[in-house]
């Protein structure tokens, strides 16, 4: 990594750690620990709470909610603020600016989901199954991030179509219309979960292939688009 990108990483951190917003993701996490927690604690059996709370909480809402507040919030305070015609005046690639930002944000919301989602696991079924919930949660993180920072650079309302995505398209569609589980990145992690530590709690919709190939194409191409808006961004800051 280059001093630049370490710079810009480094700023992105700190504005992210140093803005309210980042209070916003404490409570879900911990709130996916208290029940599992509770729920073992009073020796309720992992099969009636484990999919609720693993997936219909951590990974249904969880996962991509703090990938939203985390993924749009790495840039997209910039351009709300006005800040990001500072960085755009740099002679700086457009990818040496996107690739960091993508970095902290998939770090930071990896950080956040994994570890309560390992912790959860372990109570529902053991090491593996948290392991596995872990490795999944990082792979999810990656590509939300990508979406939800292409979302920030191509649209005013990334918070707002983002929702929309996770509400309606993973979570009602998602439930209803097979055809849509193609493209739910949800569907992906639960996949991912369940091949690495298979389990009666996880129940994957689709399979391993679609899984790997569809999350590369996803964050291989909301990256490039990412690139792309940031190099013909208006230095005023219009998106489209």
């Amino acid at each position: 990594m280059t001093v630049v990108t370490q710079t810009i990483a480094w700023i992105t951190t700190r504005g992210l750690f140093g803005r309210r917003r980042f209070l916003l993701l404490l409570p879900l996490p911990l709130l996916v620990i208290g029940l599992a927690a509770l729920s073992r604690g009073f020796g309720v059996a992992p099969e009636h709470w484990g999919q609720p709370v693993l997936v219909g909480l951590g990974l249904a809402v969880v996962l991509p909610v703090i990938a939203l507040i985390v993924g749009t919030g790495v840039l997209g305070s910039e351009i709300d603020d006005g800040t990001v015609v500072h960085i755009l005046t740099k002679p700086l690639p457009r990818w040496q600016i996107i690739l960091p930002k993508l970095a902290v944000a998939t770090g930071v919301t990896a950080a956040t989901v994994a570890v309560p989602m390992y912790v959860a696991g372990v109570l529902a079924d053991g090491v593996r199954l948290g392991l596995g919930l872990a490795a999944a949660c990082a792979v999810g993180a990656l590509a939300y991030s990508a979406f939800f920072l292409a979302l920030s650079l191509v649209t005013r309302r990334p918070v707002l179509l983002g929702l929309v995505y996770v509400l309606v398209w993973e979570g009602l569609l998602g439930n209803f219309v097979s055809g849509t589980r193609t493209l739910s990145i949800q569907q992906y992690v639960i996949t991912l979960a369940d091949r690495i530590a298979p389990t009666g709690l996880l129940h994957a919709k689709v399979g391993l292939p679609v899984a790997l190939v569809m999350t590369t194409l996803m964050v291989a191409g909301f990256t490039v688009l990412a690139i792309d808006r940031l190099r013909s961004f208006s230095v005023a800051g219009e998106t489209s």
